[in-house]
This record gives structure tokens, sequence and C-alpha cells, in this order.
């Protein structure tokens, strides 16, 4: 069989395979989390969040609401090594992200059932 024959039959399977597994996984919420960053944020994204007092303090004072912490959920950046993972009940997480021209910080304990936005800042650059 020559190289042509070949790589014409590859591309042919390869292209079929290709629109299968498109078929099979459109419907589906897919995702690929594969990163430590992506998997903690979708981690506490996908439990009931709790905020405390002075964070719900905090996002008054700078005239925010909750979907800030959404957003940064969504695309910030876990500060792993601000963050405290070696406990066994509640880990808690550092993220920060740029949200409405501001840079914030939150921190975060996750636990089992529930997320609690324990503190928020503004950081300064």
């Amino acid at each position: 069989m020559k190289l042509i024959h070949r790589i014409a039959y590859y591309l042919g399977g390869f292209g079929i395979g290709l629109i299968i597994l498109f078929f099979f996984l459109s419907g589906k919420k897919t995702s690929c989390d594969y990163s430590p960053t992506a998997r903690t944020l979708k981690d506490i994204r996908n439990k009931e969040r709790v905020f405390s007092e002075a964070t719900l303090q905090f996002l008054k004072q700078e005239k925010l609401d909750t979907m800030v912490i959404s957003e940064m959920l969504v695309n910030g950046d876990v500060l792993f090594s601000e963050s405290n993972t070696d406990l066994d009940s509640c880990k808690i997480y550092k993220i920060e992200a740029e949200v409405l021209e501001k840079s914030l910080k939150m921190t975060v304990e996750n636990c089992k059932n529930k997320a609690t936005v324990q503190k928020m800042e503004q950081v300064f650059e």
C-alpha cells in the first residue's frame, strides 16, 4: 500500500472518530479540569457558599455584590504558596483575581460540604 493511501485511511478514520466523539460529548457538561488550580476552583464552585461578616462588609464598602466572588472562582488563580492545604478537615485557599479593574484576594475555607469565604481584600501593586 502506498504512503498516500495510508495517510488517507488514517485521516479518514481520525475524522470519523472526531465526529463520533463530538456527537457523544456535545450534550453533556464535560470539562477538562486537569490543573490543580482548575480542580480547586471547580470544587469550591460546586459547593454551598457561605460568606463571613467581614466579607459582606468588604463587598458593601467597595459597592460590589457576590457575583464578584463567582467571577473570581471562574477566572481566579489559587495561590498555593499562601494556602494551607495540609489540614485534614477544611483546607484554606487564597484566591486572587482581577475583577472590574480591581485586583482582589480572598481567603476560602473549603470543607467537605460547604465553602466559607472568610475574608476579602484589595491588593495594591
